[in-house]
């Protein structure tokens, strides 16, 4: 099975994970785990935001994945692209827990670039 697979079942994980650290806190209630108040303002506000972000990105790598590999795109290209698109996630997440705008937006940016490329690698990678 190729990489860029398991990186599909990373990237489902991730946005879910994205969340945990700031559930690491005696305020956080399971009991009511959607409180806007509790997500409101400070690192879990972007820990949320952070969550949000990676289900929406989560369609376009998924269908890139896919259609680059579907369409006969090269799998190696496709693994490393996806290995990349992975990597920077996680560099995205640490930006946004890290209040660093600019950089989180260069990360989410390339992000964007990557999957581009593995949806068009069918044209470009055979």
């Amino acid at each position: 099975m190729p990489i860029a697979i398991w990186c599909l079942l990373a990237a489902a994980i991730l946005p879910m994970a994205t969340l945990f650290p700031a559930k690491l806190n005696r305020e956080f209630s399971n009991r009511t785990p959607r409180d806007p108040d509790y997500w409101k303002s400070g690192f879990r506000s972007r820990a949320h935001a952070a969550h949000a972000n990676g289900f929406e990105v989560f369609p376009f790598f998924a269908v890139s994945v896919i259609v680059g590999l579907w369409q006969g795109g090269n799998p190696d290209w496709i693994d490393k692209l996806a290995m990349l698109f992975l990597l920077l996630r996680l560099i995205y997440i640490g930006c946004y827990y890290a209040d660093r705008p600019t950089p989180r937006s260069l990360a989410w940016t390339a992000g964007y670039i990557s999957a581009v490329a593995i949806f068009t690698s069918p044209l470009w990678s055979v």
